[in-house]
């Protein structure tokens, strides 16, 4: 089992970012955990187990949902770009993205790149003083275990915690309608397949750092997504899935050159997003989002 620690003034909060706006950050508590598995299952390497050791950090209780992003979207005094400087809104989508699966508030949004993602990010610090950013998969598989090093959840237990392809009849649904797990996090597994901030390295478990690890970006591909979709069958939504992003999750685009805004065959993936406790100074946080929006 993991190990934990917390401090007096760590709680979870919600954070406001429009007049009827709001999102739920989650205290995860500084700790200890195993990270990797031994499953059979497993298309990629997720060994060998390691005990990593992690400070405290805030997760958005959900996916980030239409409602959210849209006030960034939507936001007029942003320039509206196909590049990516400063703070940019996200150019329009050409097609309907979520394939007639809903866009109304609740829904997690879905088909962005994780430059999107992180520029949505960037948006939050603007507007909040927070610095908010992608978790990194150490973080993200931490929080999804909760304390629990069991390779994957039974069945039964899935079908009440997560959507996936035999109970999501297709499409993804409304946050937060299944149970969350043991740290309140909704949608850990299924739903949508979720960003990280890390490049995908196939030997991530057996080179990753100890000490909040964190990737330097490379090539836009592959990065990697956790979680498991409602695409996916029940055997692929584990903690220590690592699913490597690919360029035909955009081969549909029609722009030439390609979208750095949108996924046309990526409606399975989404986000959500942390805050770590100790916050980097200013420099820091602007010399952090260029590196990972040039």
């Amino acid at each position: 089992m993991a190990t934990f620690t917390t401090g007096q003034d760590f709680k979870t909060y919600d954070q406001k970012i429009g007049p009827s706006v709001s999102f739920k950050m989650v205290t995860i508590p500084a700790g200890k955990f195993q990270i990797g598995s031994k499953s059979i299952l497993a298309d990629h390497d997720e060994t060998p187990l390691r005990e990593i050791e992690l400070s405290p950090f805030w997760l958005s209780e959900h996916e980030v949902t239409f409602e959210e992003w849209d006030l960034y979207f939507n936001d007029m005094s942003l320039p509206q770009s196909k590049t990516i400087d400063g703070v940019t809104r996200a150019t329009p989508q050409y097609i309907d993205l979520t394939w007639g699966m809903g866009r109304d508030g609740k829904h997690p949004d879905n088909s962005m790149s994780q430059q999107a993602t992180m520029m949505y990010c960037k948006w939050l610090y603007t507007k909040t003083g927070f610095f908010y950013r992608l978790p990194t998969e150490a973080e993200w598989e931490y929080a999804c275990k909760a304390g629990d090093n069991a390779v994957a959840p039974g069945l039964e237990v899935l079908k009440t915690s997560g959507y996936f392809k035999d109970n999501a009849d297709g499409k993804f649904h409304h946050v937060k309608e299944k149970k969350p797990n043991t740290w309140g996090l909704y949608d850990m597994l299924g739903n949508l397949s979720e960003w990280t901030i890390d490049q995908y390295e196939p030997n991530y478990y057996s080179t990753i750092k100890n000490n909040d690890p964190i990737t330097t970006p490379g090539p836009k591909y592959p990065r990697t997504a956790r979680g498991g979709s409602f695409l996916d069958p029940a055997t692929q939504l584990r903690c220590s899935n690592r699913i490597p992003s690919d360029p035909t999750w955009n081969q549909r685009d029609p722009q030439i050159p390609k979208s750095r805004w949108w996924l046309t065959d990526g409606m399975f993936v989404g986000f959500r997003v942390v805050r770590p406790v100790k916050q980097p100074s200013r420099e820091e946080i602007e010399k952090f989002y260029d590196l990972y929006l040039k």
